[in-house]
């Protein structure tokens, strides 16, 4: 009895698989006209989209920080007395930057003083043959210089969400090493976008240091005027001394935060859109719809009859 019971079993299990086939055959015609349509679409899509270019470099934490901060550690002590931190660690200092840079108030102020929003916004294209961009006329008016949006210029929080999407900053935890990449229609664009960021985030590191320098300085000056000790007198001058010298180093130094560890190299190959996959993921996609649409469409049609 369980050896025809198994039989049975098999042969329903063949039969479903026969009709399944036998269904497919039956509108082969349909799933080719869907898959082909599925097919040109996607290839039409592919061709459609735009180029993008992505720039990038490598940068290395500076070292100057590093060693600078060193020699004031054997000072950490009585500046601590003082009620002055003049420690700085350089693993933390990276990795302030790398939060600020993400940030959008960094990202409004870094456009806003390169003046990049009307590349960032309305720029939609490039001609390779003449190298000049090509402007989204509903979104900016290039001949008259005025945008054409309803609400007027994009607001800040947009330009960041536009820029957030061009941009990528990657931290290699083991080595410290950091890599930005920014990426555009035209590779001259996405090359001068990072050149101006990696800039931007130095200058602003910087500016940082200088201002948190400086607020030491008067700390300090204005410790040594309560003072009648001359000892502690002594010690405050030295620290003066160093926060000076900090300053100093600090406003010689172009590349505060980050060193690029060679020129960023203008690109020469796009890096998307990926016009293979597009076209063959199209058409695999329209094959499985169509088989499924012409399933579904016999075991309903089947079931109305049964």
């Amino acid at each position: 009895m369980k050896d025809d019971v198994q039989i049975d079993h098999h042969t329903g299990d063949e039969i479903d698989l026969r009709e399944i086939f036998q269904a497919v055959w039956v509108d082969k015609i349909l799933i080719i006209a869907i898959t082909a349509l599925f097919a040109v679409a996607s290839v039409s899509y592919a061709l459609y989209v735009t180029n993008e270019y992505k720039a990038e470099v490598l940068l290395v934490p500076a070292q100057g920080t590093n060693q600078l901060s060193g020699a004031l550690g054997q000072l950490g002590g009585l500046a601590s007395l003082a009620g002055v931190n003049i420690q700085s660690g350089e693993s933390s200092e990276v990795e302030i930057a790398t939060h600020i840079a993400n940030s959008w108030g960094f990202i409004s102020k870094f456009v806003s003083n390169n003046g990049i929003s009307v590349e960032l916004a309305a720029v939609n294209g490039w001609d390779k043959d003449t190298n000049q961009l090509k402007y989204n006329e509903d979104i900016y008016d290039f001949e008259g210089q005025n945008w054409m949006l309803e609400g007027g210029p994009p607001s800040d929080f947009q330009l960041f969400k536009f820029f957030e999407g061009k941009k990528d900053i990657v931290e290699d935890k083991m080595t410290g090493l950091v890599t930005i990449s920014v990426n555009s229609f035209s590779p001259h664009l996405a090359k001068k976008w990072l050149d101006l960021y990696v800039a931007e985030i130095n200058k602003h590191m910087q500016d940082r240091e200088i201002a948190k320098v400086s607020r030491n300085i008067d700390y300090l000056e204005m410790q040594l005027k309560k003072t009648e000790s001359k000892e502690m007198q002594k010690v405050l001058y030295q620290l003066i001394g160093e926060q000076i010298k900090n300053k100093m180093v600090t406003e010689a130094s172009p590349d505060y935060i980050f060193v690029p560890a060679g020129p960023s190299m203008l690109p020469q190959q796009k890096f998307r859109p990926k016009r293979a996959m597009i076209s063959i993921w199209g058409t695999t996609i329209g094959g499985i719809l169509s088989l499924l649409f012409v399933l579904i469409r016999h075991f309903v049609r089947k079931s109305y009859k049964g």
